[in-house]
């Protein structure tokens, strides 16, 4: 299970990856802030933009929202917008964020210096288009590139998927673009790391959590990365398979000398036994935040503990150590191996790969080989890949009636951009989603394969619905009655 999903022996996800990173290079050039902001008023009154704004529930939703906006930006030629929130990015205290980003007020204050909406009659609006409402969302139907509102925020997508959708757009313009930044859906062998590279070039730790990551790095960067999803349980064999996983990663990435696993977890109280296990063939790394709050003479500041209502979210350390977590383990230089207690492959696990992959991809040696593997245990398979539900775990697309029952522990070959349709092999959609796509208009058979026919005749019947705010008053001619 996973050479397909990977592509395992076909294609090239590096270079592939490597074409983006490109294309992001020049959009940031062309589109970012440092350019646009000199532009002279009669060109700066014509420029779009893309929003992106998250709040700081779970980190790996939030982040997507970001990523999503990113990637929507390069795909429509628009500069990209990282909303504030009482003038504080989102996770502002643990991560930085590019230069080439503008904020909204900075917007509203060039748009009032420049007199767009009295001189070029341009007023200062969003038009916001809500994923998670699929009656409503133009995600599928319309052509976005047509949009003429200064601002364009595509709301709710808090994982892989949502802008993943454009690749299905009825408009030739929309998908090819989609199509250039993502790769072909059916392509699974040589799909590029999308959203790693757009972390690359949008975020970086903050300078006291990327001290913390080098206070626990010692100057050593980790073989191989293993993340732990355990939501205060600690099954054994959730442990057992993982140890499995890592030791096939090993052979995988033909390392000989005594391997540095770090070990990242929301659960530190199962910590101890997994560390137990590695040791016996691995040096092990752990990010002991209680140590270094002691001795490190570091202070992170920033939100003590999470929100009661996300503790199972974010575990029960201190908020930052997960964000010191992130960017520690995207330092792997071989793979990143996820386990779970129930859903493996979470959002907060696909960017640590994702970021890992890109950190790698381009290096010399070759990061061709670099691993994203899934520790699946047996319990998890009695039923296939059942319990793999939600558009946020990377095994959903794999969880339909093709997902082989009963199967022993599996270690996964898995891609670094999370599928988000069922064109590949062995895909195929459980009965939720098939219902749930018919509320976008998306007519799926039993084995994911898309109704073409009947998009584009729903797409026909419907109008773009548009939902569009005021950034700024509307200018009003004076002289007009």
């Amino acid at each position: 299970m996973g050479e397909e999903a990977a592509g395992a022996g076909r294609g090239s996800p590096e270079r592939a990856s490597l074409r983006v990173r490109e294309m992001i290079r020049r959009h940031f050039e062309l589109q970012g802030a440092e350019r646009v902001r000199m532009l002279p008023a009669n060109e700066f009154c014509k420029q779009g933009f893309v929003l992106g704004k998250a709040s700081e529930a779970g980190f790996g939703n939030e982040m997507y929202k970001i990523l999503t906006a990113g990637a929507l930006s390069v795909m429509l030629n628009r500069s990209l917008i990282i909303g504030q929130t009482r003038g504080l990015y989102p996770f502002g205290e643990y991560i930085s964020y590019t230069n080439q980003s503008f904020t909204i007020h900075e917007i509203k204050h060039l748009w009032r210096k420049h007199h767009c909406a009295r001189t070029y009659g341009r007023d200062l609006n969003i038009r916001v288009d809500i994923f998670e409402n699929p009656p409503e969302t133009n995600v599928l139907c319309s052509d976005w590139n047509s949009w003429k509102d200064p601002i364009i925020w595509f709301d709710g997508t808090t994982d892989a998927v949502g802008i993943q959708f454009v690749l299905k757009n009825v408009h030739p313009r929309m998908k090819a673009a989609a199509s250039a930044l993502f790769g072909l859906p059916d392509s699974l062998d040589a799909r590029p790391n999308t959203f790693g590279e757009l972390m690359r070039a949008i975020i970086s730790p903050s300078s006291t959590v990327q001290a913390a990551v080098n206070w626990a790095l010692k100057g050593v960067n980790p073989d191989i990365v293993l993340h732990m999803r355990m939501m205060a349980n600690r099954p054994v064999r959730a442990r057992k398979a993982a140890v499995l996983c890592i030791k096939r990663a090993l052979q995988i990435c033909n390392i000989k000398r005594t391997p540095r696993v770090a070990l990242v977890s929301d659960t530190p109280g199962s910590v101890k036994e997994i560390m137990s296990d590695i040791s016996e063939f691995a040096e092990v790394l752990y990010f002991d935040y209680k140590l270094f709050t002691k001795t490190s003479g570091l202070e992170i500041v920033g939100n003590d503990k999470p929100l009661d209502f996300r503790s199972r979210d974010w575990g029960s350390a201190p908020r930052w150590v997960a964000f010191v977590d992130f960017f520690l383990a995207a330092q792997a230089k071989y793979a990143v191996v996820t386990g779970a207690h129930r859903r493996v492959g979470t959002t907060y696990a696909q960017l640590i790969a994702a970021l890992a992959a890109a950190n790698i991809h381009g290096q010399e040696p070759s990061g061709a080989n670099f691993t994203f593997l899934s520790s699946i245990h047996s319990n998890l398979l009695v039923d296939g890949l059942s319990t793999q539900v939600g558009w946020g775990h990377i095994w959903n697309r794999y969880a339909g009636p093709l997902s082989c029952q009963r199967q022993p522990h599996q270690c996964a070959l898995t891609p670094l951009l999370p599928p988000a349709w069922w064109d590949g092999q062995w895909q195929s959609p459980i009965p939720r989603d098939v219902r749930r796509l018919l509320e976008y208009g998306v007519r799926l058979s039993n084995m994911g394969e898309v109704d073409e026919k009947h998009l584009v005749s729903h797409c026909r019947s419907r109008k773009d619905h548009v939902k569009r705010y005021h950034v700024l008053p509307p200018y009003k001619n004076p002289g007009r009655t």
